[in-house]
């Protein structure tokens, strides 16, 4: 495992790379740019990590603000070693309890997906993570199916976005707190997309196309 990053920090959180597969194949995605994520962790890995690996990759989780599901694939493909990892974490460092540090105020665990895993799995698998995730960012990343087809180029073509909308609907039933995001390019019409995740009862956010230093 020395030459992949299964898990790696930006700010206050860590973010665990547990597969580099995905549903789809966007254009802007920083993976068909950058072998060396930030120049510094090898996100393409050599093998997918078992749960064990994870857990020991993480250390102590109270280290951190949220331990996030995201690297350079598609985290839900790996559904039950998400749960795994999850379930362990909430076992050995439980929020509701007070074993923050000294000036601390909350630790969560957050999924970043691109919003397919119900089509993947041919099932509603958002009830499954109820109690173990606290929150997640869907990639909204577009305004209509049209837009989305073209940009992302999902595997499953045209099905893609009206079930991503699906998802965040069944989403805030089982997670506290759901976000949809954007990537800041010219031709996604980001107000459109803000519109959407109103409609939706979600909370919006326009994230930036790449940076060298990020906030979340």
């Amino acid at each position: 495992m020395d030459n992949q990053s299964i898990a790696y920090q930006i700010g206050n959180s860590l973010y665990l790379n547990l597969t580099n597969r995905c549903m789809n194949d966007c254009s802007f995605c920083i993976r068909k740019k950058a072998p060396l994520f930030n120049q510094e962790h090898a996100l393409w890995l050599e093998h997918e990590p078992t749960a064990e690996e994870a857990i020991k990759a993480i250390g102590d989780p109270a280290r951190y603000e949220q331990i996030v599901f995201c690297g350079y694939g598609e985290p839900l493909l790996r559904l039950d070693v998400v749960k795994e990892i999850a379930r362990k974490l909430k076992t050995k460092f439980d929020s509701r309890k007070p074993r923050l540090p000294a000036g601390r105020s909350k630790f969560d665990i957050r999924i970043d997906t691109n919003g397919q895993a119900n089509l993947f799995w041919g099932r509603n698998i958002l009830p499954e993570l109820e109690g173990l995730v606290d929150s997640m960012t869907i990639s909204l990343n577009a305004e209509n199916e049209k837009a989305y087809d073209k940009l992302c180029q999902s595997t499953f073509g045209k099905a893609a976005y009206p079930a991503i909308l699906e998802f965040i609907k069944e989403a805030k039933k089982y997670i506290p707190q759901v976000e949809v995001s954007v990537v800041d390019q010219p031709g996604i019409d980001k107000a459109a997309c803000k519109k959407i995740a109103a409609k939706l009862g979600v909370s919006f956010r326009i994230r930036p196309y790449y940076e060298k230093k990020y906030v979340r």
